[in-house]
């Protein structure tokens, strides 16, 4: 299935007409291959298991209340048929809150076959062309669809239209400790600070550099100029590493997604490439093969 093309791609654009059914109404019957739009009842649908999307703002549901109230729903959501009765939700989960507290009793949505892979993909899709999700959500979804359905992360770039190594850093966001993964939640902290915090090897480091920038303003930049201050010390604990060893493991850590540490003696070393599972394991030896 083409995803990276968007959900206009999925949502026809024709003149809608009326006709009726036993159990909802159809308003169209020009829909591409297997796909349906139905006025639902909202009371036959269950909310997507696999929503990516934890947080919705109160003031902005109410907002789309107010709009759905003065000028309905533009545009249909997405639902599979149940074998057990009913619907249930694939995209659209604002749109569905708000026409229950709007008190409507139907709903405009498209009825179409998905696989339990499509369903995370498209509500990922959806959140992410409309800038819903923040960062932990967006990372969270990702590794789902490689943990649970087997997706490398080149699979997942291409489903979702974005490149390999965006997608291997979002993932990356999920290594930091809890109090900065809430950072990110609230939005107190920008993706690029984050991002720049995982260079930072110990979470002890990682959490005291965190903590000394909430409530500055302060830009990525001098994030990293922090992280290079804050100095890395060699095994013995008194020398500073080389700036140009932390450039080179970041730029790794860029292309493979990984944690990566390189010790030089000489003109030899070791390059450290951590791993925390066995499929994070077989991606990298993807990458490296």
């Amino acid at each position: 299935m083409a995803l990276g093309k968007g959900l206009n791609s999925l949502i026809p654009q024709q003149k809608v007409i009326t006709t009726s059914s036993p159990v909802a109404t159809q308003t169209s019957v020009s829909v591409p291959n297997t796909d349906r739009i139905w006025h639902v009842p909202l009371s036959e649908i269950v909310p997507n298991p696999h929503q990516p999307r934890k947080q919705f703002s109160p003031s902005d549901l109410e907002d789309l209340v107010t709009s759905i109230q003065k000028h309905g729903i533009m545009q249909p959501i997405n639902v599979t048929e149940r074998v057990d009765g009913g619907y249930e939700l694939i995209a659209g989960e604002r749109r569905f809150r708000a026409a229950q507290l709007a008190k409507l009793a139907t709903i405009p949505a498209i009825v179409r076959q998905a696989t339990e892979q499509e369903k995370l993909e498209l509500a990922l899709i959806e959140n992410i062309q409309r800038q819903k999700l923040n960062p932990i959500e967006e990372a969270f979804a990702y590794k789902r669809l490689i943990d649970e359905f087997g997706l490398r992360q080149q699979d997942v770039a291409e489903q979702v239209g974005k490149s390999r190594p965006v997608i291997a850093n979002t993932i990356r966001l999920l290594d930091l400790p809890d109090e900065i993964q809430r950072a990110l939640i609230e939005g107190s902290l920008k993706m690029g600070q984050a991002r720049a915090l995982l260079s930072l090897k110990s979470e002890r480091e990682q959490i005291a550099l965190f903590q000394s920038m909430m409530g500055q303003k302060i830009s990525v930049r001098e994030v990293e100029k922090q992280v290079a201050a804050h100095g890395e010390k060699s095994r013995k604990g008194s020398v500073r590493r080389d700036p140009n060893l932390i450039a080179q493991e970041q730029l790794i850590e860029e292309r493979l997604g990984a944690k990566v540490r390189i010790s030089k003696k000489g003109d030899k070393g070791t390059i450290v490439i951590v791993y925390h599972s066995k499929d994070e394991l077989r991606r990298l030896l993807e990458e490296l093969s």
